[in-house]
């Protein structure tokens, strides 16, 4: 899972108060604001690991090791 939370993410609890969501996003927007580092080709140790082990973005070895691929899960009768 994220540091501090993803808004809307696959683990987040669900509500139905919109108040709660409300808050929540207004604190993690607020943490993402105050990072010295708030974007990845920014961040020095992305820079190495291109550098040094992906060589470059979008080549096959970050595609390889980056990325996720979904499927369709079939519900389960009870």
């Amino acid at each position: 899972a994220c540091p501090g939370g993803c808004i809307g993410g696959g683990g987040q609890p669900i509500t139905k108060a919109n108040v709660k969501r409300i808050q929540r996003i207004k604190a993690i927007y607020e943490e993402d604001q105050a990072m010295a580092i708030r974007k990845s080709h920014d961040n020095p140790e992305v820079k190495v690991l291109y550098d040094e082990f992906l060589h470059e973005p979008l080549g096959h070895k970050s595609h390889e090791l980056l990325h996720t691929h979904y499927h369709a899960k079939h519900k389960r009768a009870l």
